[in-house]
């Protein structure tokens, strides 16, 4: 049976317009190459200008390539910044195909964005892409005053994938205690790795049918994992979900769909959060599958006004 007449009426006809990937089948290379193509015609990225930099990076990767998207009409002397980090499940993906996206969020906040090209799996396992991260997060604050950021506004956001290392970034800032953040926004993060395998903590047979399955998470978390043991101290790093404490982390806003494969660890997780009395703001849409957002409907178009809203509450 499917779950598509569960799907929003306005995106119905649209949710078949991702690409597919079977890992057993299917050739990564192509569907990182389709991934990109599909979401930067979506989100008419290919029109948006931005400026690219190479900063650097981490021990074992000296350089990191970002992208940076600019208010054009403030009058003020600094801005608040975004660390954003994009989606693909970590294995796929990359900053220039959501320059739409990111460049409407720049001025509708009046906030500079910083999009990391972080390394991708299984080419590069964890910690290579939230090293990536974070070290985009470390010199976007320490270069605040050449960017014209006000270094006490800075937030760290990302879907999907960019979801799970934006958690992460968030956590590692926490304990490195290098970079304080003023929030966290999540969309529809990645961040239990048992999700949609055998030893799931939930299994939901109406979330997952579209755009990211559980066979694509089985597969992306593996890539991603590489050979580190459950018991090796940086797992919650890895997976946010096994992070026993959460104390300490700023604000944050979770969104997910009521048809998404994360929305149970995302549901959790916010519960955790409001455990450890972090400020958590959390909305579930119904009849939203994952990737939503992206399709052109008025659920889409709400969305997109609660992220606006609640970056610039973030933000404040």
């Amino acid at each position: 049976m499917t779950t598509l007449p569960l799907v929003d009426a306005g995106q119905r006809d649209l949710v078949g317009s991702f690409p597919a990937f079977d890992p057993d089948q299917d050739d990564l290379k192509d569907f990182r190459r389709t991934l990109v193509e599909g979401t930067t015609c979506l989100l008419n990225s290919a029109s948006v200008s931005y400026e690219e930099r190479t900063i650097a990076g981490p021990k074992d990767a000296p350089q990191v390539r970002v992208l940076l998207f600019r208010p054009t009409e403030t009058q003020a002397q600094t801005t608040p910044a975004i660390l954003y980090i994009h989606g693909g499940g970590m294995i796929a993906g990359t900053p220039d195909m959501q320059a739409g996206t990111l460049h409407r969020l720049a001025q509708e906040t009046g906030a500079l964005i910083v999009s990391v090209d972080y390394r991708l799996a299984p080419e590069t396992p964890f910690p290579g892409g939230l090293e990536d991260a974070y070290a985009a997060l470390v010199w976007l604050h320490t270069h605040a005053g050449e960017l014209g950021v006000e270094a006490s506004r800075i937030i760290v956001m990302g879907d999907s994938g960019g979801g799970c290392l934006a958690a992460a970034t968030a956590l590692l800032a926490r304990d490195r205690k290098q970079v304080p953040l003023c929030g966290q926004f999540l969309i529809y993060p990645m961040l239990d790795l048992r999700t949609g395998g055998p030893d799931a903590v939930s299994d939901d047979p109406t979330t997952g049918e579209f755009v990211w399955t559980r066979a694509q998470n089985r597969h992306a978390w593996a890539a991603v994992r590489g050979t580190l043991g459950q018991d090796d101290p940086r797992f919650g790093y890895l997976s946010p979900a096994f992070m026993q404490d959460l104390s300490g982390l700023p604000p944050t806003i979770i969104t997910t769909g009521s048809l998404d494969l994360f929305r149970d660890e995302d549901v959790t997780f916010a519960h955790r959060l409001w455990q450890a009395a972090v400020p958590t703001d959390l909305i579930v849409y119904a009849s939203a599958v994952h990737g939503f957002d992206l399709l052109a409907s008025p659920l889409a178009e709400r969305a997109h006004r609660d992220v606006t809203e609640g970056v610039r509450r973030l933000l404040a």
